[in-house]
Order: C-alpha cells, then sequence, then structure tokens
C-alpha cells in the first residue's frame, strides 16, 4: 500500500463518518459547559436561578445521547439511526438557544421573566426561629445577572454555545447526507 492509498483510505473514513465527528464535538461542548456551569456554581458560589437550571436540562440530554451517537456512528450504524440522532441534538441545542434568549431578554427587561424565583429553604427550625432563617434564605432572580464577561451573562453565552451546537449538528446532517 502507498501513502496516497492510505490517504485516501484516511480521508475516506474521515468523510464516511460525519456523524462521528460532529456528535464526538457536540458531546465534548456540552460536557465542558456543564463542568463550567457546575464550577460557576460550586466554587464561585454564583447560584443558578430557576431558568438557569432549566437551560442544564438540555445538556443532561445531549451529552449522553451524543456519546450514544458517536458509539454507534462509530460501529457504522444505519443511516437513519444516525441523521436522528443528530436531529435530536439539533432540537435540543436550538430549543436550549431558544430558551438561553428568553432568559438573556428577562435580563436584559425585554419583558417579564418567570415569578417563581427561588432560594434553598430546607429545615426552617422552630416558629422562633422562622424569620431569622429567612433573613438568611439568598433568593436567585431570573432577572438579575450575577456574572457578566464581554458584556454577555451566562444566559448570553448559553445561547452562543446551544447555537453552535446546533450548527455542528446541522454539519453532521448535511455531511452525512451526501455521504
Amino acid at each position: 500500500m502507498t501513502i496516497d492509498a492510505t490517504a485516501n483510505t484516511s480521508s475516506a473514513r474521515n468523510d464516511a463518518h460525519p456523524a462521528l465527528i460532529a456528535a464526538l464535538a457536540i458531546t465534548a461542548i456540552a460536557a465542558a459547559t456543564l463542568a463550567g456551569a457546575w464550577f460557576f456554581q460550586l466554587v464561585l458560589d454564583i447560584r443558578p436561578c430557576p431558568l438557569c437550571l432549566e437551560q442544564r436540562y438540555a445538556y443532561y440530554l445531549v451529552v449522553p445521547l451524543g456519546a450514544l451517537t458517536a458509539l454507534l456512528a462509530g460501529r457504522d450504524a444505519p443511516r437513519g439511526v444516525l441523521l436522528a440522532g443528530l436531529a435530536i441534538l439539533w432540537v435540543a441545542a436550538l430549543g436550549n438557544a431558544v430558551l438561553g434568549t428568553y432568559h438573556a431578554g428577562v435580563e436584559w427587561q425585554f419583558w417579564q421573566g418567570p415569578t417563581d424565583c427561588t432560594g434553598p429553604i430546607g429545615n426552617l427550625g422552630s416558629a422562633g426561629s422562622l424569620l431569622e432563617r429567612l433573613d438568611t434564605v439568598k433568593v436567585i432572580r431570573c432577572d438579575e445577572v450575577q456574572w457578566r464577561f464581554l458584556g454577555l451573562s451566562l444566559a448570553g453565552y448559553n445561547v452562543l454555545i446551544s447555537l453552535l451546537m446546533a450548527a455542528i449538528a446541522v454539519w453532521g446532517i448535511v455531511k452525512l447526507r451526501r455521504s
């Protein structure tokens, strides 16, 4: 086998598995985003509001589904199965971009957000200490930005990350359909 033949085989294999590349990229991005969210929450003590927590649901779906799609692509699963996996990843990412846009709009006061902003209640103890304990509860509001970088909040970055994942899924679908 010559070097040209090896290069052509390698190139053909990469072209034949856009689902593998797309699914791995989406899974890695989603896992890194979740790790970042947990870092902000647990290390930097930037607590999530209810909308922030809802935006994590898509990532909790995308990580295992992306890994499964990549595994199936690596095992030469039928094209229809891979297209379905990438399509679900696309819908989840795009839906999360919409939710992130809604949350960013709430933060910028473009529209009203949910009224169910909550804080950790836990054990309130006896009735005598109820008012004292309620004073220590930190309510996390959806319309108050706790952290910004370059003018964007975490919700704004979620929109960008979700759109990137959606674009990668579309790239994988298009490449897979052409191969």
